[in-house]
């Protein structure tokens, strides 16, 4: 009897291997411009599955930056301490590594990233305390102009914070999104046919409220958390938060695929390979200007005076052109000069 139970627990580990292997096997890169397009790569045994139903485990995603096609292990949320984040009031990482803020203005909307075929936008909330000179900013919304389509994604506003509540809205094309409150539940729309098979974005839920993963396809993956302004938040920073509202706002952490060199915005213009980021060295909260020259008519507007989105395929092939995938070296430093951060 005893050596039937050992003999089945083999089989169970064995079995159990096997399945975690044959899980593992299925990552690849979906990006055609990247070395690594559709290459089988393993996953690492403490991740061995793309998915989980846990939001606080890891999972296995293929980097498809890197030259040896490797996998890694990554949480499902934004990490507001790495590369491509913008969380706090605001606080920004950009793809150089430099950590600075933008404050921008309440009310107003900004350009995060504009590139010939992708532009993202950013909607600035908060308030100005008596006797402060500038206001105090969250992120509340994201907008996106990609191909002929337009997509958004905010935080409702709430006078109190309830983690029982999803606050995140979305759009598509003018349209109400209805994403259903599941782990795991994905909405997928195309470029021709919002059901056909190809699907051109994707909003995942990594918990059933206030967090999802947002793909589109070859051009960018956004990891976004909703987040209020909490009584510690103001009472560290002398916010003064109104009684009305709790700035319900967004954690939000990025990752591009295919930026030109060309690339600006807040955030974007981070990733060009002769960026000089005028963040001040050693100061506490490196403050980055420039409203002015970020700022849109309207959260999917691309009408910034430094915006470069066209959405003509022309243009956007032009610019393409001028970066040579194929020779990428990520082994020289953290950029390659073609808008892709190899550390990440």
């Amino acid at each position: 009897m005893e050596i039937s139970k050992t003999l089945l627990l083999v089989i169970s580990l064995v079995a159990a291997t096997f399945f975690l292997q044959a899980k593992a096997a299925g990552v690849y890169c979906t990006n055609p411009k990247s070395r690594c397009y559709y290459k089988t790569i393993q996953c690492p045994e403490e991740c061995p599955s793309t998915t989980v139903m846990n939001s606080k485990n890891k999972v296995c995603y293929a980097d498809c930056d890197r030259p040896t096609c490797s996998a890694q292990c990554r949480m499902r949320k934004p990490n507001c301490n790495k590369p491509g984040s913008a969380c706090y009031d605001p606080r920004f990482i950009g793809g150089d590594g430099i950590v600075f803020y933008f404050h921008g203005k309440s009310n107003e909307e900004f350009s995060l990233v504009s590139d010939s075929d992708l532009q993202i936008n950013g909607r600035f909330i908060g308030h100005r305390p008596a006797g402060r000179a500038r206001d105090f900013t969250w992120i509340q919304a994201l907008g996106f102009l990609f191909n002929s389509h337009k997509f958004s994604l905010d935080a409702a506003k709430s006078a109190t914070w309830d983690s029982e509540v999803d606050h995140l809205k979305f759009t598509f094309n003018g349209q109400d999104l209805s994403v259903p409150e599941e782990t795991l539940a994905t909405w997928l729309a195309s470029v021709t046919n919002m059901y056909s098979p190809n699907k051109d974005i994707k909003i995942e839920r990594v918990t059933m409220k206030n967090s999802v993963i947002v793909t589109i396809k070859d051009k960018a993956e956004i990891m976004v958390n909703v987040v209020p302004v909490t009584k510690e938040d103001d009472r560290i920073h002398s916010y003064k938060v109104p009684s009305d509202d709790c700035f319900a706002h967004l954690e939000v952490q990025f990752k591009f695929f295919n930026l030109s060199p060309k690339v600006d915005g807040i955030l974007g213009r981070t990733y060009k390979p002769d960026f000089q980021n005028p963040a001040k060295p050693g100061v506490a909260m490196p403050v980055v200007g420039g409203e002015d020259s970020f700022k849109t008519s309207s959260l999917l507007a691309s009408d910034c005076k430094t915006c470069i989105f066209s959405g003509s395929q022309a243009e956007i092939d032009s610019v393409k052109s001028e970066i040579e995938y194929a020779t990428l070296d990520c082994t020289r430093g953290a950029s390659s000069g073609n808008g892709i951060i190899c550390r990440k």
